[in-house]
């Protein structure tokens, strides 16, 4: 036996170290509670005091000196108690359950909000009447919004429809195929994630309703939410894309497909619940607009599914036009209304990840 193949033996069969323990973060502690509640007591009594004795005043100021301090001294006892490193982790999971505070918590205000006042008009004639036949005078109970839900579902619908497949093919150009162009397409399309909606709205009135002369309809204002829909998709099914592994596409290239069956039964299946999240931001995005609408469909106080011809109202028109108005009834009508794209949101959002979820386990 050769010297090189007993060596090779040897190392096969010597023992292996054991990796090293990975280090977690220790769970929290009463000490440590109690070093937070001791350490903001401390930090509000030292702010309040600095900002009675000088001429410091605001509220956001004391709030912010209020925090810093209490990081400080928080930092400073547990440092003491449970040393350097375990003390940054402290400061590090503070500051990030802060942060994480800070965006969950005014969004659970405000839908908080927009439930409170719009639950009180939230009947079962509210999706099946309009408001063809209701005044300004008539209680919020009269009327609703059927036309205005019909409207925004077709209108999203559409733009989804000329978004979607425009979207994920941009980012299967940029993340798969390249080439020249990669440049310029990635660059048009970060310009247009930063686009105001109202130019978009204005490019299609422009185009669409006075160039070409086909005036307002659902279909103008599809062709506007697209324009802001598909960097949105584009972007984020770009990421997603980047996130399959590339050992996926060698082995699919290694077994003789083509490049294009590679993206389209590797890639893409592999990427589908992203894909499903770029859609669904996507929608998000277009879903509360309503500055392309006033120039593109207008508003219609009846129930139109034509989306070619003529005015369409959507659900941000109505909660426009009913929150602009003189009377208390209508602006009740108009909370009503947004709690109810806030729902028709959701219900598209639990949809989407329904099927996905299905698609998935097939």
């Amino acid at each position: 036996m050769s010297t090189e193949i007993r060596i090779e033996q040897e190392l096969d069969t010597a023992p292996t170290a054991p990796p090293p323990p990975s280090r977690k973060l220790p769970k929290v502690e009463r000490e440590t509670v109690l070093y937070g509640l001791c350490s903001a007591l401390a930090s509000v009594v030292i702010v309040a005091l600095a900002f009675w004795l000088t001429p410091l005043d605001g509220t956001v100021g004391w709030v912010i000196c209020a925090y810093v301090g209490f990081l400080a001294i928080f930092w400073a006892l547990t440092r003491r108690s449970i040393g350097t490193l375990r003390a940054n982790d402290r400061i590090a999971a503070v500051a990030v359950t802060t942060l994480g505070l800070g965006v969950v918590v005014p969004l659970c205000l405000i839908i908080g909000y927009v439930t409170i006042k719009g639950i009180r008009g939230l009947n079962a004639t509210f999706f099946t009447d309009t408001m063809e036949k209701v005044g300004p005078l008539d209680p919020s109970s009269a009327g609703g919004a059927k036309h205005a839900i019909i409207g925004t579902l077709i209108q999203v619908g559409l733009a989804t429809l000329i978004s979607v497949p425009l979207g994920v093919l941009s980012a299967v150009y940029l993340n798969e195929v390249g080439g020249r162009m990669a440049k310029t397409v990635r660059f048009l399309v970060d310009s247009m994630s930063g686009v105001p909606s109202i130019v978009a709205g204005l490019f299609i009135y422009t185009i669409w309703v006075v160039q070409l002369g086909k005036g307002f309809s659902g279909l103008a204002a599809a062709f506007a939410l697209s324009v802001l829909m598909l960097p949105t998709v584009t972007r984020t099914a770009e990421e997603m894309l980047k996130l399959v592994p590339g050992g996926l596409r060698e082995s699919s290239l290694a077994l003789g497909a083509s490049e294009w069956r590679t993206v389209w039964r590797v890639v893409l299946p592999s990427a589908k619940t992203g894909l499903v999240t770029a859609v669904i931001l996507g929608i998000a995005r277009v879903a509360g607009e309503t500055a392309p609408l006033l120039m593109t469909s207008f508003g219609n106080d009846s129930v139109n599914t034509n989306p070619t011809q003529g005015p369409m109202s959507a659900l941000p028109l109505f909660v426009y036009k009913q929150i602009r108005a003189p009377e208390a009834n209508q602006i009740a009508r108009a909370w009503t209304g947004a709690l109810v794209l806030i729902l028709l949101v959701l219900l598209l959002f639990v949809i989407a990840r329904a099927i996905a979820a299905l698609g998935k386990k097939v």
